[in-house]
């Protein structure tokens, strides 16, 4: 899956010709922390951000096709502090897809600040019954449904329901630096003088950190 989001990547087919060694793309340096922040913070704001938006979007890869395709997914909870967990029924296409390549992304994004968080990682699929009553809600059966025979009601025994871990492996996201006020002032000014918005906290979490930090929770 593509990681082109990480302000780390460097293109290797397009370019915008000599930049006489200044960033061809200065909203991202200038923007991206350069952090004195601990591990633990860095990561708390970022399930922070993500357990406070609730629903983002998983893109999986179809096994035919090879297509990404994305959809609608509510965190339903994590593990070892960095680790999401999501409810599925098996019967919908993420779960072969999943198995057919568990490579994964979520992302979120709050419209109204412009943060937003992307997690990529790689996705486990589980029916057993003690992780699943372990996280199972009530309200599930809205989306899973009853359908009448005794064994698929939407309850914790419901051989439907499943639960989707995704791993993380490396992590990017955006908070809003500022009022909406001062960022307003610093889009605008960035429009009449060619200067860079400083409207965002850009950070990354790498492997080795996200690693880190599983260790110790």
């Amino acid at each position: 899956m593509s990681t082109s989001h990480h302000t780390g990547h460097t293109s290797k087919h397009f370019t915008a010709g000599d930049t006489s060694g200044k960033a061809a793309d200065p909203y991202t340096k200038a923007n991206t922390e350069d952090l004195n922040l601990s591990l633990k913070d860095k990561v708390e704001d970022l399930m922070g951000f993500c357990e406070g938006m609730k629903f983002g979007m998983m893109t999986t890869r179809q096994d035919q096709s090879g297509l990404l395709v994305s959809r609608c997914m509510g965190l339903a909870a994590k593990e070892n502090g960095v680790d999401l967990i999501f409810h599925t029924n098996t019967e919908t296409g993420k779960t072969d897809e999943l198995l057919s390549d568990p490579h994964a992304n979520m992302a979120f994004i709050k419209p109204s600040t412009g943060e937003w968080a992307s997690i990529s990682g790689t996705a486990s699929v589980t029916t057993d019954r003690d992780i699943v009553r372990k996280y199972y809600s009530p309200s599930l059966k809205a989306w899973i449904g009853d359908l009448g025979d005794g064994v698929h009601d939407g309850g914790p025994e419901d051989p439907r329901i499943a639960i989707i871990k995704i791993r993380a492996i490396s992590a990017t996201y955006a908070l809003a630096k500022g009022s909406a006020v001062s960022r307003g002032i610093e889009i605008a000014k960035g429009a009449l003088t060619g200067h860079p918005a400083h409207t965002i906290k850009l950070r990354e979490i790498t492997e080795g950190e996200l690693e880190q930090y599983r260790a110790v929770n």
